[in-house]
């Protein structure tokens, strides 16, 4: 009787550990999965990054001579650049939440559902997959940073791809939250357009905010890809110290937060979102 006890909570342990390997490889299996697609689209690829590119030298290089370099504290590409960083982690997040509607309307995530893992690990692997394939993307924008006058400092650009993985994770989870909720992949898709590019401009992205108007910087205090592009700036700024341009993203009363506070407001803001997802996706249908 007595090994028979001891031996109870052993079996129970053995089969719990075994069920978190199962589901940890479900979750691995769906990020391979992206990696894979990433691979084997690399036409997409390359048309997801011609839209930042362009901003980039055509728009940076024609506002360059209007705006003077005293202003930002930065020559304006420079200052440009961390913006198109999030412009370009921004589509493959979108499209990670209108991928998953597409696949309830065809049936392919009915025979995902059927799988012997939770629904909560689909969601997970979904979300871990599209942040890393958003990242990985961000990264190819990375190697034109000489481009723009940034040094190819090894610790600055692994900062940099350190924003972008929250960034992308942040918007990732946003995303799921969504599509979660919605049916229509059209409906996804046009409310995403009306809401992106609005939130781009109001990040400071493009402009300084200190130089919108006070209901602007009031709306950014609350906009994600403003702590994600003010996060990505002021990491630029830590290993160039000439970069001012740090000075002029978000601030709360006057006074910028902490950077790894914005680091761990974007953290959290992606973990919530997750669970947010995580709970109404494990609904049935």
């Amino acid at each position: 009787m007595t090994a028979l006890t001891l031996q109870a909570p052993e079996a129970a342990e053995r089969r719990r550990g075994s069920r978190l390997r199962h589901e940890l490889r479900a979750v691995h299996a769906l990020v391979h999965r992206d990696l894979l697609r990433l691979a084997a689209q690399r036409s997409h690829t390359a048309l997801i990054l011609i839209q930042p590119v362009l901003y980039l030298f055509a728009l940076g290089g024609g506002l360059a001579t209007l705006i003077p370099a005293a202003s930002l504290g930065t020559g304006y590409r420079t200052y440009l650049f961390p913006g198109m960083l999030m412009m370009t982690v921004q589509t493959p997040a979108i499209m990670v939440g209108l991928r998953l509607i597409t696949d309830r309307q065809s049936g392919y995530l009915r025979e995902l559902l059927m799988a012997p893992v939770s629904r909560a690990t689909l969601l997970l692997g979904c979300c871990l997959g599209g942040t890393l394939v958003a990242a990985v993307q961000g990264a190819v924008l990375l190697c034109l940073a000489g481009t723009v006058g940034l040094p190819y400092d090894p610790l600055l650009l692994l900062l940099l791809l350190g924003g972008m993985l929250l960034a992308s994770f942040a918007l990732t989870s946003l995303t799921l939250a969504l599509s979660v909720t919605l049916r229509s992949p059209e409906l996804f898709h046009t409310l995403l357009s009306l809401l992106m590019m609005p939130l781009l401009f109001l990040s400071g992205a493009f402009f300084p905010l200190e130089s919108m108007p006070g209901w602007c910087r009031a709306l950014a205090t609350v906009n994600p890809l403003a702590y994600g592009v003010d996060l990505l700036r002021r990491s630029i700024a830590l290993r160039v110290p000439d970069q001012a341009a740090a000075e002029s993203g978000i601030t709360w009363a006057g006074h910028q937060p902490p950077l790894l506070l914005e680091a761990g407001l974007l953290l959290a803001l992606g973990g919530l979102a997750l669970l947010w997802a995580v709970r109404r996706f494990s609904r049935p249908e």
